[in-house]
Order: C-alpha cells, then sequence, then structure tokens
C-alpha cells in the first residue's frame, strides 16, 4: 500500500512511499499518481538528470511550477526550504534522503525552494506540471545561513548559478512566493 505522508515541517511537501512489487524476475514500482498528492495538477513534462557524487544543485523556486523527484538509481540528499511569505511554514527547512533503495518521491508544490546533493552517482527523474519557463526559474543561496541545511557532501561541485544566487533576505523585490499559492 502507498503511504504519503506531508513534510512536518514545510507544508504542502509530500513524501510518497509507494509499493514495491518483486520477484526472481526483479521488481516493480509504481512511481507517481496524481491523485496520491492532494490537489497536484496533470504533470506535463518528463525530465533526467544525472550527476556524480558530491554534485550539488542550489536552490532553485518556482513561482507557478510543482516538481515531483524520483531517484531510480543512487542517492540524493533533497532539501526544501519554505519561502512562502505569510504560511504556515514560512521559513522551515526539511531534509530527505531519496535513493533507488528506498523508492521514495517528493512532491515540491510551487514557492518551495529545492535542491539536492548526490550522495552517490545518481540517476534522478522528475516531473512537472508546467513546460520550462526561464522567467520562473528562480534561485536562493545553496549555503544561507537562514536555509540551515546539511547537504552531506563536504566539498560540493556546483554550478557558476548555484554559486551566485541571492540570500533569502536579498531575493528580487516581487519574486518572493506568497501564501496561499495560487496554483
Amino acid at each position: 500500500m502507498v503511504e504519503v505522508r506531508e513534510s512536518e515541517r514545510v507544508a504542502g511537501v509530500f513524501v510518497v512511499e509507494p509499493t514495491v512489487h518483486g520477484d526472481d524476475r526483479g521488481m516493480f514500482v509504481e512511481t507517481y499518481r496524481r491523485e496520491w498528492v492532494p490537489g497536484a495538477r496533470e504533470m506535463v513534462q518528463s525530465n533526467r538528470s544525472n550527476k556524480q557524487p558530491g554534485a550539488l544543485v542550489g536552490l532553485h523556486y518556482h513561482l507557478h511550477q510543482s516538481d515531483y523527484w524520483y531517484v531510480p538509481v543512487g542517492t540524493i540528499r533533497a532539501v526544501v526550504h519554505d519561502l512562502r511569505e505569510g504560511g504556515p511554514t514560512d521559513g522551515a527547512t526539511d531534509v530527505v534522503e531519496l535513493s533507488g533503495d528506498n523508492h521514495l518521491g517528493l512532491y515540491i508544490p510551487p514557492g518551495v525552494a529545492h535542491g539536492f546533493a548526490a550522495l552517490s552517482d545518481v540517476v534522478m527523474t522528475y516531473l512537472v506540471d508546467g513546460y520550462y519557463n526561464p522567467a520562473d526559474e528562480l534561485g536562493l543561496a545553496w549555503d544561507d545561513p537562514a536555509v540551515d541545511a546539511d547537504w552531506g557532501v563536504a566539498d560540493p561541485i556546483l554550478s557558476d548559478r548555484d554559486r551566485s544566487n541571492p540570500r533569502r533576505d536579498a531575493l528580487p523585490v516581487g519574486r518572493r512566493p506568497y501564501w496561499p499559492m495560487r496554483m
């Protein structure tokens, strides 16, 4: 039976533990159903990301897009941080490890910054409920003290973008999410 639980720290973030079926031939797991996540919209695009150990994809967020992450190979440490001004969990951070061993999925609503560190060689797939829109790709400094996250890597491999994202207290005016987010 699938178990879905809302994060105790960040409202609207859901961790999904799907049922894994296996026998002598191997295994099968249904990784996502929209009905598992209350209020989720239809996912319209699927993406894949391969990363090496130590790679850190810093915090980014969307005003209009939700993500659903699943890791079939390897292990990541996912970090989510609530930026939704006026919300019940504004400023809260949560950390969840997703792996090919635990089969957890992670639903991230608009307004919640999210990133991950590869703790091993990783293949991550993710679904989004909006097509890529560069105007809705916003960033937050991965090492912001307000986030206070343990990424699990000592010397992260970062992109130029992730090195230059602003801290929470310097986010551009009008680009900070509000509560409640309208889907």
